[in-house]
């Protein structure tokens, strides 16, 4: 009963995959103007959010 050596792999992939998700979806709304109330810096955060969870997914993949 070991512990699966790629869960935290898969758990990296699958909140950069949420983060992309919802920066898209936000820029997207907003874009339109459906969501004019977030300020533009909530996209960059999330944007940079996402670029870091990705950076760690894909160390994770090739280090750890």
């Amino acid at each position: 009963m070991s512990n699966s050596p790629n869960f935290g792999n898969w758990r990296f992939s699958s909140i950069f995959a949420i983060f992309i998700g919802l920066t898209l979806a936000t820029w997207v709304l907003r874009g339109f103007e459906l969501i004019t109330f977030i300020p533009s810096g909530v996209i960059w955060v999330l944007l940079l959010l996402s670029i870091a969870i990705g950076i760690l997914s894909y160390l994770q993949m090739t280090r750890w």
